[in-house]
C-alpha cells in the first residue's frame, strides 16, 4: 500500500538546530543519539538517518570493491610521515 507524501513545516533556533516530527522519527526508527549523514544536492539539504537498521544494510556492499586493501595502503602511508 502506497502512502500519501506528508510534509511539515519546522524552524531552525539559534544554533541552527530542528525539531524532526514525531511521524517522520518513527517512520525512520530516529531516537535520542542517532546520527545522520548531511548533504547539500541542488534541491536543497539531505538528511539521511544512520540507524542500526541502515547500517546493517550496508553489510558486504564493498565486498570485492579492494576497499580493505586500499584503507590498509593509505594507513600505512600515513604511519610513514
Amino acid at each position: 500500500m502506497k502512502r500519501e507524501p506528508q510534509s511539515a513545516t519546522v524552524s531552525f533556533s539559534v544554533k541552527g538546530q530542528m525539531v524532526i516530527p514525531r511521524w517522520l522519527r518513527t517512520e525512520y526508527d530516529i531516537h535520542e543519539g542517532t546520527r545522520a549523514h548531511v548533504e547539500a544536492t541542488k534541491e536543497g539539504i539531505l538528511l539521511r538517518p544512520m540507524t542500526a537498521k541502515h547500517v546493517r544494510s550496508l553489510r558486504g556492499s564493498l565486498k570485492g570493491s579492494r576497499a580493505m586493501e586500499v584503507l590498509m595502503n593509505e594507513r600505512n602511508r600515513d604511519r610513514d610521515l
